[in-house]
């Protein structure tokens, strides 16, 4: 006798995010290839079609209701929500599946509606990188974990970015079907079952807005100017003409992490964009100001989990080598 079809509710909405949707979409519709029977229906609040953010028109099966009950729910995301607070339809439109569904997932921003309906209420979960602390501050009882690719706490999914959700739906595809049907999607798709280190590899050099402290803000152009320099705490400490209790302190408070490790946050950025611009992982180190090679490999595995050879190779360029 067959198994029954896994039912698979996506919700979508006005500005909905076009790849949230579509990506996990198709990692479902290619795992019944192979012999799985997910049945995906798309739901908006009022059961009307809906625009994404491409302005490309969605047609939806139907309204959310309390029934039927779905094996998976999965909420979309959209650029709207970290910048605005989910309005009280739409989380009721989330968390009305959600009651009976035996999973729940979001893809990227769709945590925020998550969130928003209660959902993430104590457990772990993700978002962009760009938007996790956002998210913190949104559900302050949630422990948002910022480099992850996708997080399960118990029946509760959540993804980051939103190619993150094929890997989320692989993940799911896994679980129901095992290893091997999952592995023959993600060949299909020409997407890695399992992607190396989190997502700060993606995240963008530099970010985050520069200290507030004037003296802060010379420790970033004087070590900007002159990697290579000697930056420790008491040379540094003795540039600003401060004692480095003092200075310790001010960045324990300012930017809660030491000047050490502030130092080496700059390097690394700085390493990441001689990367970028295709200098080898040597070169980066010496440029960037780091001791050894070895010393720059450790802090790449540490923050990305992949050494800086792997992260060259992902994102120096597009174009494949000529071939002769």
């Amino acid at each position: 006798m067959n198994a029954a079809p896994h039912r698979v509710a996506i919700l979508v909405y006005d500005g909905v995010t076009l790849l949230d949707v579509a990506g996990p979409a198709e990692v479902f519709k290619e795992a019944n290839r192979f012999g799985a029977d997910y049945r995906i229906v798309l739901l908006s609040p009022t059961g009307a079609d809906v625009t994404s953010s491409l302005g490309v028109r969605i047609a939806v099966d139907g309204a959310v209701s309390p029934e039927p009950a779905f094996d998976t729910v999965l909420v979309a995301g959209s650029d709207l929500y970290p910048r605005a607070h989910v309005p009280g339809d739409l989380a009721d439109a989330t968390r009305i599946p959600a009651a009976a569904a035996g999973r729940v997932a979001s893809i990227c921003t769709g945590a925020f509606l998550l969130a928003a309906a209660g959902l993430l209420d104590g457990k772990r979960a993700t978002t962009h990188w760009q938007v996790v602390h956002e998210l913190a501050v949104r559900c302050p009882t949630c422990r948002v974990e910022p480099d992850a690719i996708y997080v399960r706490d118990g029946t509760t999914y959540t993804s980051a970015g939103v190619t993150a959700g094929i890997d989320l739906a692989l993940a799911l595809v896994e679980q129901d079907h095992g290893p091997h049907l999952a592995r023959d999607v993600a060949r299909a798709l020409v997407v890695y079952m399992q992607r190396a280190g989190g997502q700060s590899q993606f995240s963008a050099p530099l970010q985050g807005p520069p200290p507030r402290s004037p003296a802060l803000r010379d420790i970033v152009g004087l070590v900007t100017a002159n990697p290579r320099g000697d930056h420790s705490l008491g040379e540094l400490a003795k540039h600003l003409n401060v004692s480095t209790r003092h200075l310790t302190r001010l960045f324990h408070d300012e930017l809660s992490t030491t000047p050490a490790r502030y130092v080496e946050n700059i390097r690394f950025d700085m390493a990441r964009a001689l990367l970028d611009q295709g200098h080898t992982a040597t070169q980066a180190a010496t440029l960037a100001g780091f001791p050894s090679y070895e010393s720059m490999r450790r802090v790449f595995a540490r923050k990305l989990s992949i050494s800086p050879a792997a992260y060259q190779r992902r994102f120096s360029t597009t174009r494949r080598a000529d071939a002769g």
